[in-house]
């Protein structure tokens, strides 16, 4: 392995704020140049890495985008990397409160600077091969295999899914900063359109679409624009428009795939070297320790990077000590596979629900899937597997099968190894804004989940330091189980969960079918698209056999039971759910993306009256504003106590929390908030 970072731009962060005892930061940019062994042990399992290109030495090389942000003068010790989701650098965002930027530089960009005064090196590396350059993403590239120099086709399928306008002209990945793989010479594309993912896909004739890019500009002789339709290998117009409420699928016969593996070798290789490097090329020399944090996308990345084996470096010494994937779920990653495209998410149950990423195994302790036979688990390398912080939300349960982080794949309570901690924040979502400006809708039923998470990260980070420092141990695992009944199957759930008035549920949980990818799976070639295997062993489900998914139990409000719950959660002013069912016209009743609801309790006896909600009035659980703002005070402490929130975040909590909380909660005689009548 070879490797050089160059270093293009140096310059202070945060116009040279100084951060407590830590003093200030700079930021520096580059590339990194990597040059890596197709044929050395440490890297022989990425897929078509035999096929790439090499130079005279015989190396693959490929390249990335990099962000440093270290302190001037030395710092903890310690690196932070932030697996960028789909290029873009999130870590500040969460960790500090912060304005979320990929050009991080101001004194907002810092936020409340909790990781620059704990003394961080904070890094970002781009990992992913196909995403396009723009809106300052980091971007990876890596070779194109080849067979003998003679182009690798075979069949790629996307899914293209308007949420709120007509589309006629899309990118064949179906994602405007993704990279498209090319059609083949002969082109042979199906079009497909449906309603529900299992409904039975309608034919477009290939007469009513082309593969063509429609462009716009200035008209020649009159004022006005004028269009015209170009060919192109790798956009789809559609004159009839990709309209909202359906699902379109196009699967064709593509060419050159991109070694898309070497995502997890640049990440091992670059963190190895931050960490081991001693030369004067390796701008943080001297870290004793490395941490990785991703959500969502890149917390499943965390998952399959480790589970790969690629915490273990070239030499066999540990990368990460300690790894945070947060909302993964279940799953790992698209990504070492022939034609990857690695930016899709995780199958949800309206979208992207046929995905290699959501394969056996789902949980760090050993398990068999009873529906193979095949035994499994993510830690399986004890002299390179990482300390492990899995947290989830209740969307991860309803949207991501969350439940099998940490059941067998038939429902049963699984014990996670001695190394693995997994919080459930309950009765939370997928993605808490710390910033959040209002309540706020887009096409879900209810007002997206509003629940305030960011501080549990805080207190998180710092548990994780002292385990991997001095083997302090961190808060127990909090999580829904079978044995004390808090995590239980749907029909249970149905019968806990309030009957609101004008509020759906959802059907069911996403489920999760055993899938075919055809003969070559474990060679990373997969069938497009897989087979669902035959079978059936849910009497109330479809067909397909399926592993089993439950959900967390819930209170009179409908608000999660078990877990880690936050202080909005603890003094709740409504019920906040991991699931939000989409509006009609658009997947009506299907779950949107992952997004939670927000369903405002009533605020008083004679609004509970009137509107027949089970659900006890505000002003029924609190006398006033000062009450409420008493339990909120309350519950943050608890959570100090318990190891699960900082001290320095409970007035932060409690500032929140005046007036009714009005930037995550819509309360009749509080502060107006925009959008009201």
């Amino acid at each position: 392995m070879a490797l050089r970072l160059r270093i293009d731009d140096r310059r202070p962060f945060a116009d040279g704020t100084s951060f407590g005892d830590t003093g200030p930061y700079e930021r520096l940019t580059g590339r990194v140049l990597f040059a890596v062994d197709p044929l050395a042990p440490a890297q022989a399992d990425v897929v078509d890495i035999d096929l790439a290109p090499r130079d005279d030495d015989g190396m693959v090389r490929f390249a990335a985008d990099f962000m440093i942000l270290r302190p001037i003068d030395g710092g903890n010790g310690r690196l932070f990397f932030d697996w960028g989701n789909r290029g873009n650098k999130r870590a500040l965002q969460f960790f500090n409160d912060a304005q979320h930027s990929n050009d991080p530089i101001t004194p907002a960009h810092a936020g409340n600077g909790f990781l620059m005064r704990r003394g961080y090196a904070i890094a970002w590396l781009a990992w992913e091969g196909d995403i396009l350059p723009g809106d300052g993403r980091v971007v990876l590239d890596v070779p194109v295999a080849t067979d003998d120099g003679e182009p690798i086709m075979g069949r790629v399928r996307s899914e293209i899914i308007p949420d709120s306008q007509t589309l006629y002209t899309v990118p064949l990945s179906g994602r405007i900063s993704a990279y498209s793989y090319p059609i083949a010479e002969r082109p042979d594309g199906v079009l497909t359109r449906r309603r529900y993912p299992y409904d039975e896909p309608e034919v477009i004739p290939d007469t009513e679409w082309e593969f063509a890019q429609q462009i716009a500009g200035s008209a020649a002789e009159a004022a006005g624009t004028e269009h015209a339709l170009v060919p192109s290998d790798s956009f789809i117009h559609y004159p009839a428009g990709f309209r909202p409420g359906w699902i379109y699928e196009i699967t064709y016969t593509a060419r050159d795939p991109k070694v898309m593996g070497l995502g997890h070798v640049a990440v091992r290789d670059f963190v190895s070297f931050l960490k081991y490097e001693t030369a004067d090329g390796n701008p943080l020399a001297g870290l004793s320790m490395a941490y990785g944090w991703g959500r969502s996308q890149t917390g499943r990345c965390i998952r399959d990077f480790v589970y790969r084996g690629y915490n273990g470096d070239a030499e066999g010494r540990r990368v990460f000590d300690g790894v945070m994937p947060h909302v993964a779920g279940a799953g790992r990653k698209w990504l070492n596979h022939r034609f990857a495209s690695p930016i899709v998410s995780g199958g949800q149950p309206y979208e992207d629900h046929f995905n290699i990423a959501d394969s056996f195994p789902f949980s760090y302790a050993v398990s068999v899937d009873h529906l193979t036979g095949k035994e499994d688990a993510i830690l399986k390398r004890p002299s390179t597997d990482p300390l492990v912080f899995h947290t989830q939300t209740a969307t991860e349960y309803w949207v991501r099968r969350g439940s099998l982080v940490h059941t067998d794949t038939l429902g049963n309570d699984l014990q996670q190894p001695d190394i693995v901690r997994v919080y459930f924040w309950a009765s939370s979502q997928h993605s808490a804004n710390p910033l959040l400006p209002a309540p706020s809708k887009g096409i879900g039923q209810n007002y997206s989940n509003s629940v305030a998470t960011s501080m549990l990260f805080r207190a998180m980070m710092d548990a994780m330091d002292a385990w991997a420092t001095d083997g302090t141990n961190p808060p127990d695992s909090a999580v829904p189980l079978r044995a004390d009944g808090t995590l239980v199957d749907y029909a249970t759930w149905a019968e806990q969960f309030p009957r609101i008035p004008g509020v759906m549920r959802l059907a069911e949980p996403n489920v999760l079918p055993l899938l075919d990818y055809g003969p070559d799976v474990d060679r990373g070639i997969l069938r497009e698209p897989p087979v669902v295997a035959p079978g059936r062993n849910d009497p109330d489900g479809g067909l397909g056999l399926r592993y089993t998914v439950l959900v967390p139990s819930v209170d009179v409000d409908g608000n999660d039971v078990a877990g880690v719950r936050a202080p909005m959660v603890q003094a709740p002013l409504g019920t906040y759910t991991g699931w939000n069912p989409r509006a009609r016209g658009h997947g009506h009743g299907a779950q949107w993306r992952f997004e939670g609801s927000y369903i405002p309790f009533p605020d008083t006896d004679s609004e509970r009256g009137m509107t027949v909600d089970p659900r006890a009035s505000i002003l029924d659980r609190y006398a006033d504003v000062q009450a409420y703002v008493t339990a909120i005070r309350r519950a943050a402490k608890a959570l100090v106590t318990q190891g699960l929130m900082l001290e320095e975040d409970v007035e932060r909590c409690v500032a929140a929390a005046a007036d009714w909380c009005p930037t995550r909660h819509v309360v009749g005689f509080g502060r107006r908030v925009a959008g009201d009548g």
